[in-house]
């Protein structure tokens, strides 16, 4: 038996649909295996304590063997040192001497804080001298790993990215307005679940609590500001467009697992101006760097966020345009909400 015309259509209606979770598939292959598959230091800035001709020698002995892995500089003393981790201006500090010591700041980047680990026990190995390491930024006692502001960013972000599918699916109908307004509503909501987990139920932090909530929210108001302006142009394409901003582009380049310094130039370059990056470096220098460059990861979800304010506010402008002139009334511009938009909607 030959399918009929509606078999026909609805095979052509889910092939054209199974497009966007092969996409998916790709862009999320590319950008983690592309991010983290193989990280590997370049130009990972280190200090070796001390102004005298061992220091010297030795720095230059690690810079030249390093073959770009590494940027070796020599500082004065110890209290410089401890000041460069604290302020991301370097990743480790090596001391020479009989009994060896590596200063670190795991706080800053737990991942970096274990390759220049690994860079000088084998330096101390190599003097016959066991290696003490001091970090300097402790995480706190909830986040051993030093990744859990990262998870959290990924919980943020899934609520975020989550609300904005189902608000332009089954809320297409409403006025922008109300958009805009259950948007901000469920930014509140989304900003204080992920601060309950990071602190009364997980204690991924012990202090500033309330600098991660205005973080939090800064950032998950900007994914839904985006993403709600976004599917006015995108419509059916939204939830892709959405997933390759704020989890494919965003997670990879946010610092979390891997800072730039080890992985590839894309991503580090992405890093300096991605609204995951500062929400995790900010939320980083408040907690555990004495508010270390907080203010331009203010701006930068800040900015985040006035790009979604005038995405939707164009979108508005676009849907009031679309509206038919004979009848004024009739709700701007999108349409009820097709059924793929529900299907896209009740999927994530």
């Amino acid at each position: 038996m030959s399918a009929g015309p509606n078999t026909t259509g609805a095979l052509r209606h889910v092939l054209g649909h199974l497009l966007t979770p092969l996409l998916m598939c790709v862009g999320m292959g590319l950008a983690y295996l592309g991010a983290f598959h193989a990280p590997a230091p370049h130009d990972l800035r280190v200090d070796v304590v001390g102004s005298g001709p061992t220091a010297q020698v030795l720095a230059q002995t690690l810079q030249d063997k390093g073959a770009g892995a590494l940027d070796v500089r020599t500082v004065a003393d110890r209290a410089t040192a401890v000041s460069a981790l604290r302020t991301q201006d370097s990743f480790g500090a090596y001391i020479p001497g009989e009994k060896p010591e590596l200063l670190v700041a795991s706080a800053s980047s737990d991942t970096s804080a274990m390759a220049v680990e690994k860079v000088f026990t084998k330096v101390a190995a190599a003097q016959d001298a066991p290696l003490e390491v001091t970090d300097v930024a402790p995480v706190a006692s909830g986040d051993p790993t030093g990744q859990g502001v990262f998870f959290l960013l990924v919980a943020l972000s899934i609520g975020a990215y989550a609300s904005v599918a189902v608000i332009g699916g089954a809320g297409a109908v409403l006025p922008m307005r109300i958009r805009v307004l259950l948007a901000a509503g469920m930014s509140l909501v989304v900003s204080l679940v992920g601060t309950l987990f990071a602190g009364p139920v997980f204690h991924l932090v012990d202090q500033g609590l309330g600098g991660v909530w205005a973080m939090s929210w800064l950032y998950a108001a900007g994914i839904l500001l985006v993403g709600v302006g976004l599917h006015t142009f995108l419509r059916r394409w939204t939830t892709l467009g959405v997933m390759v901003l704020f989890v494919m582009l965003n997670f990879t380049s946010s610092g979390g697992i891997y800072r730039p310094e080890l992985q590839p130039g894309f991503f580090g370059a992405l890093h300096a101006f991605w609204n995951g990056a500062g929400f995790v470096e900010g939320v980083r220098g408040h907690v555990y760097l004495d508010g270390h460059a907080v203010g331009g990861h203010l701006l930068t979800l800040s900015l985040w966020l006035l790009a979604g304010i005038a995405l939707v506010i164009t979108a508005g402008l676009t849907e009031a345009r679309r509206k038919p002139v004979d009848n004024p009334h009739v709700p701007a511009a999108v349409p009820a909400a097709t059924e793929e938009e529900m299907e896209e909607a009740v999927a994530v």
